[in-house]
């Protein structure tokens, strides 16, 4: 589920960004062009994670899953923070994205106590 939840938020959050840095370039890097773009790519890259994550194992039938939630978007908010920018190589890219899918497993696995 994580991995599907990031190759989609990626998407979003990387094709987002490019075009907050066409806005930029259309108006000649005039001080604050691209802000709000940025901004809405931020934003929609980031919060639909910690929902897909949740609906995602509810469509799976698995509950209790505070803690892939909650570690999984503060994860994602570091990890695709860095591979939207393109901050890194491609094969980097694939790598943090397995890595992120990896730890949305590890994640699901773990049980809190009392549920």
């Amino acid at each position: 589920m994580s991995a599907a939840a990031a190759i989609v938020c990626y998407w979003v959050w990387a094709s987002l960004l490019e075009w907050a840095d066409d806005v930029a370039e259309a108006s000649g890097h005039a001080m604050g062009a691209g802000w709000f773009e940025s901004l809405l790519a931020l934003i929609t890259g980031f919060l639909p994670m910690p929902v897909l994550l949740w609906v995602g194992m509810r469509l799976l039938g698995e509950r209790g899953n505070h803690l892939l939630v909650l570690v999984g978007a503060a994860a994602w908010l570091i990890i695709g923070g860095h591979v939207a920018d393109d901050f890194v190589s491609v094969t980097a890219t694939a790598a943090l994205l397995a890595l992120f899918a990896v730890l949305g497993g590890l994640l699901s696995l773990v049980e809190l106590p009392g549920e």
